[in-house]
């Protein structure tokens, strides 16, 4: 047994040394890899971003539903470059990638942006240690660049996106000896492929020092744990970004817009190609057609019902695989570290993760079949919850009273339609023209989703023969809410308005530079105590009204999921804030009863795919239902009481604060409004406003002002 052993892990220390050698030699090969080499493998490195300069789509208004479907109508009989089908992380990529060229972008997605795969991820941000691990242990090269890729992608997507993601120290636990060298060169091949876009590096801990950086890890044997760095991000808060950054650049984007056929021309050769499609408005049942010189096909777990409207008898591609998700409390881990188990019961991945205050535990890796909203099964549950419990303490072992929530999302791995062996899996995603001349992208991952982007329109353009002679731009071009971005931001949320600390790092980490449009929509004054929306919850009634206003949500669904995560992070608080957010949509979207009633059924139905059991029928339900009606909001206080829009008084109140930190007292010289209208790019009538300037301070040169009585002045202006 000892000699299989000792031969087990010769082979092991084997391929290692094979594999750090051929990294050498690529380093040797490569500048920008041996330019790093020496700092990387023997320091821990911070990639620090720098602050970018002030974000020009701070003031961009997203345009109203009824804008965005009479653009898609397109009365004028003109096509769009492009019609791409599908809002998650891939359609929306695309979009952003094809309108940052300057092309006429069309993108619909028939349910919410983000209500599927692209909401329910594990949130890291990587280029995945097992892959790595299997690349060399069989020396495969495929899974090699795909990793590497992968690494180059984590660090651009934390750059462009700083606020809704971050860099995350992960815990691998060792519990034998030889494995703590083993594990570190794997992590050192992990740091090394990442080049120049390398996070910081990994290193070893010892058995004592382990435990005091993750007191609840089971000691048992433990001797040691590496430490190695990947990125985690807000999944449905970056896929809302990005398609409202695709929309600044003008793609038009719809969601509850269903493609119910495609619409086939001939072309010059007389060959029945894809240029178009026919929409139905979810909302109001409308039907239509939409012309385009190519279609884009990105609807992940949905891919083979678009492929089948084009090829009817065209074989499924796509090879469904669901993974399921526990939250629990943040006493289980630290708040700033996760943990990776690599040996579990039946060799799958366990792992825990600080996310929004909470802790994310799972996943599992299942077949099953293509549908929305597919809850939790019990067995699966009961597997993370072991499994997690086996890498803990006895004593502070998970309960089932401890799950906040619990979530599967569908990973849609495919087969390559080129393939000849058309079983085969594709390790990364995969592009392919249909005979009809349909562009179809298909698998990959969250952390790769730009580079997928830019791979599709660059065949696109190819393929229909597009104008556009820029390529692409996206690799660094940030979202919107990041430019002007800066990590101090929850400590001037906290000074400007009163906020409490969990309220003002939620605002900062999901809105960026626009917490502040966001704080902008209360009943305005110096200090604004905001209203939380449940007391367990760091989330504001303003914010569901931003959500309706300026982020295209259309339903409560909308909100509790997937512009705020509410749903995810407490199931039960969310259920019983359902009447409250209901009556603020519908002050803000002038619902009818029936459809209030409507948003109600459809709320409680989506949290049994949270994991909680709801019955409509219930009386814990029925009781919840009477609530309708309760709360009383005002939407647009501030634009109703200084006819400036919530996006212009967030940008002016950011200037505000940068130069009250050198007052420090909430008043400023009434010199100094010009400078804070100008830093803000706020649009005011000039004349007006040097009137305004001159009468406020006609009598003292030394006069001081608030900010209440800033937009008093400006108001006159607008």
């Amino acid at each position: 047994m000892l000699r299989g052993l000792a031969k087990s892990k010769t082979l092991r220390y084997g391929v290692a040394a094979t594999a750090a050698g051929y990294a050498f030699y690529k380093l040797k090969k490569d500048e920008n890899y041996r330019a790093t080499f020496a700092q990387n493998w023997l320091q821990t490195m911070h990639a620090d971003s720098l602050p970018g300069a002030k974000n020009p789509l701070r003031l961009w208004e997203a345009p109203s539903r009824s804008e965005l479907i009479k653009k898609l109508k397109n009365k004028d009989d003109e096509e769009f470059d492009l019609l791409i089908i599908g809002g998650g992380a891939t359609g929306a990529g695309c979009a952003v990638d094809a309108a940052s060229r300057g092309l006429k972008v069309a993108m619909v997605e028939r349910d919410d942006f983000s209500a599927g795969t692209s909401s329910k991820s594990t949130k890291l941000i990587h280029g995945g240690v097992r892959y790595l691990q299997a690349a060399i242990m069989n020396l495969d090269k495929g899974q090699w660049d795909m990793v590497k890729e992968a690494l180059q992608a984590r660090r651009n997507f934390l750059d462009i996106a700083p606020h809704l993601s971050r860099e995350m120290p992960i815990l691998l636990p060792v519990y034998a000896w030889w494995k703590l060298p083993y594990y570190w060169i794997g992590c050192k091949m992990y740091d090394l492929l990442s080049g120049s876009k390398r996070l910081s590096s990994s290193y070893f801990l010892l058995r004592q020092k382990t435990i005091q950086e993750f007191p609840t890890i089971n000691d048992k044997g433990l001797v040691g744990s590496i430490i190695y760095h990947d990125g985690m991000q807000n999944d449905s808060k970056m896929n809302v970004s990005l398609v409202m950054t695709a929309a600044a650049y003008g793609a038009t984007v719809a969601n509850k817009v269903e493609v119910v056929d495609l619409v086939k021309k001939k072309n010059e050769d007389g060959k029945e190609v894809v240029r178009g499609a026919i929409l139905m408005d979810k909302e109001t049942g409308e039907v239509w057609e939409v012309k385009a010189k190519g279609v884009i096909n990105a609807t992940g777990p949905f891919t083979d019902k678009i492929l089948q409207m084009d090829q009817p008898h065209k074989s499924s591609i796509v090879v469904p695989s669901s993974g399921v998700h526990l939250v629990i409390p943040p006493f289980f881990a630290p708040k700033d570290m996760g943990l990776l188990e690599a040996e579990t019961s039946d060799g799958r991945v366990i792992f825990m993760l600080p996310w929004e205050g909470k802790v994310l535990a799972g996943t599992t890796d299942k077949q099953c079949e293509v549908r929305e909203n597919i809850p939790p099964t019990e067995e699966e549950i009961r597997w993370i919850v072991k499994e997690v419990n086996n890498v803990m303490k006895s004593d502070v072992n998970i309960r089932e009273e401890d799950i906040l929530s619990a979530w599967s999302g569908i990973r849609p791995l495919v087969r390559d339609p080129k393939s000849k062996n058309t079983k085969d899996l594709v390790r990364n995603h995969v592009v392919f023209v249909s005979d009809s001349e349909m562009v179809t992208i298909a698998g990959g991952k969250w952390t790769t989703y730009r580079e997928m982007a830019n791979e599709t329109i660059d065949e696109a353009v190819k393929l229909y023969k597009l104008d556009s002679s820029d390529k692409c731009r996206t690799l660094g071009l940030k979202v919107v809410g990041a430019e002007s971005w800066d990590s101090n931001l929850p400590i001037k949320l906290i000074h400007s308005f009163g906020l409490d600390e969990d309220i003002a790092t939620n605002l900062s980490h999901n809105y960026g530079d626009r917490a502040w449009a966001v704080c902008a929509l209360g009943d305005y004054s110096e200090a604004n105590p905001a209203a939380r929306i449940h007391p367990r919850l760091p989330y504001l009634e303003a914010e569901v009204e931003y959500a309706a206003n300026y982020e295209f949500a259309r339903g409560v669904v909308d909100v509790i999921s997937r512009r705020t995560r509410m749903s995810f992070v407490d199931a039960k608080a969310t259920r019983d804030s359902i009447p409250k957010i209901i009556d603020i949509m519908a002050a803000t979207l002038n619902w009818s009863s029936a459809k209030k009633e409507a948003e109600f059924n459809d709320a409680v139905n989506f949290m049994e795919s949270m994991g909680l059991k709801c019955d409509l029928q219930s009386p814990e339900i029925v009781a919840l239902k009477k609530k309708l009606g309760a709360t009383s909001y005002k939407p647009n206080k501030t634009q109703q009481k200084f006819n400036i829009s919530a996006l212009d008084v967030g940008a002016l109140r950011a200037e505000f604060s940068n130069v009250d930190h050198h007052h420090g007292n909430g008043q400023l010289p009434v010199t100094s409004i010009a400078n804070i209208v100008k830093e803000s790019g706020v649009a005011f009538d000039q004349t007006r406003l040097d009137n305004g300037l001159t009468a406020v301070a006609q009598g003292s040169s030394d006069k001081t002002v608030g900010f209440s009585q800033i937009l008093e002045i400006l108001s006159g202006a607008k």
